[in-house]
């Protein structure tokens, strides 16, 4: 076993560009192991750029991102994808494949990355599904799913390969207040209980509050991070106006009354 690497992530003077424009400049921030991390702000601030450059999807312009203190910016060949194997994604619209059940939605990392015969790939698929939840629906296609459902299941299969860290993006979107309040339950069960150290793109105020031990939050006119720490004390104690609007929801100005809601 190799060193216990804690911040598990440290991203160092990021500059990240989208389409030639600079979205994100010169940030640093870490992710403590086994935390829930929340990146957050209002529209094109840069939260998905981010995760982007985090798992990474995108090269940054400039700057390190040390994964289980390993830079994923510079790493190539096999050392690349030790890394990504270290991590799990699940996207907005949960990414499922229409055509194929749940049970092999699930084992579909497994049949990519690992030489396990099938037997064990569907045992370990089923177990997976049965921590969330989802026994018993194996055989159902996505689309018999309902949309909570459907991000359990992405959220089961970016945890096939049992990954230290899993990224969602905007994991509450489009979903009803009860099944919000579920899936945060269920995050803060598989941190508890797994140690999965989970980042978190949102804007949901509610779920912020439920499950994020730490929060960042950029702003576009800034192209960075005007806030970091606990939600709880960002909105009792920030000087920020921005901020402040944020987590109090109080009444913003014309301009940005549609980005920070």
């Amino acid at each position: 076993m190799g060193p216990i690497y804690d911040p598990i992530i440290r991203v160092e003077s990021l500059t990240a560009a989208y389409e030639g424009t600079i979205i994100i400049d010169n940030i640093s921030f870490e992710v403590k192991r086994g935390e829930v991390f929340v990146i957050l702000g209002g529209s094109g601030c840069g939260k998905t750029t981010l995760m982007k450059h985090m798992i990474g999807l995108y090269k940054p312009v400039s700057g390190k991102i040390f994964i289980d203190g390993e830079d994923i910016v510079s790493a190539v060949g096999d050392r690349r994808r030790r890394i990504l194997r270290k991590i799990g994604v699940m996207y907005q619209k949960g990414a499922l494949f229409g055509s194929m059940t749940l049970l092999e939605n699930v084992r579909f990392p497994l049949e990519e990355f690992t030489d396990l015969p099938l037997p064990a790939m569907d045992l370990i698929a089923m177990m997976k599904l049965k921590l969330v939840g989802l026994n018993g629906f194996e055989d159902l296609m996505p689309s018999e799913l309902s949309g909570g459902m459907q991000k359990r299941a992405a959220i089961t299969r970016a945890m096939a390969l049992d990954p230290q860290i899993l990224f969602l993006d905007e994991l509450s979107a489009g979903l009803d207040p009860m099944t919000s309040a579920e899936l945060d339950q269920l995050v803060l069960s598989l941190a508890r209980n797994l140690r999965i150290t989970f980042v978190i793109v949102t804007h949901e105020l509610s779920s912020i509050y439920a499950i994020a031990d730490r929060v960042i939050m950029l702003d576009k006119s800034v192209r960075g991070i005007i806030a970091s720490g606990r939600p709880e004390d960002l909105r009792d104690h920030s000087d920020n106006a921005l901020v402040h609007q944020f987590f109090n929801r109080k009444a913003a100005s014309n301009e940005r009354q549609s980005e920070l809601l």
